[in-house]
Formats: C-alpha cells, structure tokens, sequence
C-alpha cells in the first residue's frame, strides 16, 4: 500500500529572539497563538487547521538564494483579504516588503530572522 498524505499540520521556523519573532507574527501578522506542550523555547500559531511553530535558536540560518527577488526562496504564503490593507499594516509596522514581480495581488515581507512571507489576495 502506497503513503497517503491527507493533509498539512504546520511549518517549523528557526528564530533567533522569539519575542521580537512573536511581535511580527502576532502584532503585524495578527496569528492566533496556541498552547503548546514541548519544553523547548517557541511558539505556536493557528490559522484555520494549519500551524506556525517558531522554534527559539539562538543561530538560524536564513540565507537568501536570490537576495532581489524575495519570492523566489523559501517562504510561507497567506491569503489576505485585501493586499491594499496588508501594505499599509506593514508600513505603519515598519517593515520592508517587496511588491510581486509578477503583477498579480502579492508580496513579500521578512520576519525578524529574515524568514520570508507572502502575503498574496485570493
């Protein structure tokens, strides 16, 4: 019998100050946090039946492939309701984003780590 998956649970992202990670993900980015059971420092996200686990390291490695182009790495992408919205919540943040070279509704943020998000209108 051949391996089934059936769906996705969550995505692992090393950070180096979770505090400053847990501002980005739960201020700017508005995730719900969720209890978690493990010992080790982090932080659990939900968003519908997906999760984020932050996990606290004190030397992450998140080096840019194609350092002009952030959507062209590995990254993490959401649907927002509006990408008009989604700029101006990041500006008054304070955060650098890179608008799709694609032309279509998107873009791309760093967290703190330099963890690289899309947030793109369905």
């Amino acid at each position: 019998m051949a391996m089934q998956l059936t769906q996705f649970l969550h995505a692992a992202i090393v950070v180096s100050d979770l505090e400053k990670s847990e501002q980005f993900y739960e201020i700017v980015l508005g995730l719900k946090k969720i209890d978690r059971v493990l010992k080790f420092p982090g932080a659990w996200y939900e968003i519908g039946a997906f999760q984020i686990h932050l996990i606290a390291d004190s030397a992450p490695v998140s080096e840019l492939q194609q350092a002009e182009k952030w959507g062209r790495n590995r990254h993490l992408a959401f649907c927002v309701t509006s990408i008009e919205a989604a700029k101006a919540t990041l500006i008054q943040a304070g955060c650098d984003f890179q608008v799709s070279a694609s032309g279509r509704a998107a873009l791309f943020v760093k967290d703190p780590d330099g963890n690289i998000v899309e947030l793109g209108e369905a």
